[in-house]
């Protein structure tokens, strides 16, 4: 490069960067929202710290970051019932290489029945109606309506609701009384409060997706940001059930195989 020509500016408050001295492509110091993460963040945070932080302009309180870090437990694993999982393990079983089966995964789940459109949508509600019964009374019904300008088809159920349940699951209801407990918000212990009223609303039992995007509204981050956390916070389970099927086949797999007769071969007359 020549003495005239300069090095092009990276735009980002997320993230800054210095260079070592005898190589510009590599990396000395890197900030994040001005935290050293190898000199000051590395040993002394959690994870979830700095997921919090690449999303937010600042460093997470301590109930924050707890909250955060539960709430990325109770997702890891949406467990092999889960449609983007058993489509990682679909690719697994099949050979496909190890991001084949990520982008299976979050192609399957990012749709609106369980998915992080669902977490999206749900999120929506929260911004929209808060704490406010009536508002969302009104919000379940008019959520349902086609939006004509969208490429999402319109919504078959109330977000953040259980389409298929007949009542409220025993993991959606420890992880929605576990993150209530972090008080970092007022949308998870309002959620308890108004359980059953807002399930009769629905006409369906809260899902962990509802749970979700009350956590995530409580922690501060918008419907998008909402979404792709979502998408992130599933992926580990279905990496490792990926992985997992891959040497077993697909005669091993989960679910077992439905052996089919072959019809007999109707004789010519």
């Amino acid at each position: 490069m020549s003495a005239d020509q300069t090095i092009p500016t990276i735009r980002t408050r997320i993230w800054r960067e210095e260079a070592e001295s005898d190589n510009r492509f590599a990396t000395r110091t890197a900030y994040c929202r001005g935290y050293d993460v190898y000199g000051e963040m590395l040993g002394q945070a959690r994870w979830t710290d700095l997921l919090y932080m690449l999303f937010m302009p600042e460093a997470p309180s301590a109930e924050q970051s707890a909250l955060l870090d539960s709430l990325a437990l109770a997702l890891a694993n949406p467990g092999p019932r889960d449609p983007a999982v058993h489509a990682a393990m679909c690719g697994g079983v099949c050979g496909s290489p190890a991001a084949s089966s990520l982008m299976a995964a979050l192609a399957v789940g990012a749709g609106q029945a369980g998915g992080a459109r669902e977490v999206y949508n749900a999120a929506n509600g929260w911004l929209r109606c808060g704490t406010d019964l009536n508002a969302w009374r009104r919000w379940l019904t008019e959520s349902l309506t086609a939006d004509p300008g969208s490429v999402w088809p319109a919504i078959e159920h109330p977000s953040g609701f259980d389409d298929h349940g007949a009542g409220t699951s025993l993991p959606v209801r420890q992880t929605l009384d576990c993150l209530a407990e972090y008080g970092v918000g007022p949308r998870l212990p309002w959620l308890i409060e108004n359980l059953a009223a807002l399930q009769a609303l629905a006409g369906r039992p809260l899902a962990l997706s509802g749970v979700a995007a009350a956590a995530l509204a409580d922690l501060g981050f918008d419907p998008e940001q909402s979404e792709m956390l979502y998408l992130l916070l599933r992926l580990p389970g279905a990496a490792a059930h990926a992985l997992e099927q891959r040497p077993l086949g697909y005669k091993k797999f989960p679910f077992g195989v439905v052996e089919l007769e072959t019809p007999p071969v109707e004789q010519a007359a």
